[in-house]
């Protein structure tokens, strides 16, 4: 299970990480296994629907099995089955970095999603958080 306390550490050490690397703004968003939000921050001056981005990349990322990165090369190479998911997800899945599962003894316990700056670098913020709470990422490399 993900607690509170370990989803606002990933969360605030993600942000924290971001603002040590000057990114831009971001939407943070942390998920538990059941796609529910645990937390959510979003910075002054992000773009209107930069949160529904995060939260689409991490519950994307929960509902495939598998981190955002992962599912770009998908798209790319399997574009028609990135849309029929996309359709079932409701369009909550954006097949790009930043979404990343979190991972305890190998089981998935959630995921975050971040937008904002470069997709890159949202993963980046993303790993950084999920590592400073003593578990796994898995951005679907």
């Amino acid at each position: 299970m993900l607690s509170l306390e370990k989803a606002r550490l990933i969360a605030d050490t993600a942000l924290k990480h971001a603002r040590v690397a000057s990114f831009k703004p971001l939407s943070i968003v942390v998920l538990d296994a059941r796609g529910q939000r645990k937390v959510v921050l979003t910075e002054d001056n992000t773009s209107l629907k930069r949160a529904e981005v995060a939260y689409s990349k991490a519950y994307g990322a929960i509902a495939m099995g598998t981190g955002s990165r992962a599912l770009g090369k998908m798209a790319a190479e399997r574009p028609a089955f990135i849309q029929a998911a996309m359709h079932v997800a409701d369009g909550a899945l954006v097949p790009v970095p930043g979404g990343v599962l979190i991972r305890d003894n190998g089981m998935v316990i959630g995921a975050v999603g971040i937008s904002g700056d470069t997709s890159d670098n949202d993963e980046a913020a993303a790993i950084a958080g999920i590592e400073a709470a003593g578990l796994t990422a898995d951005p679907g490399a």
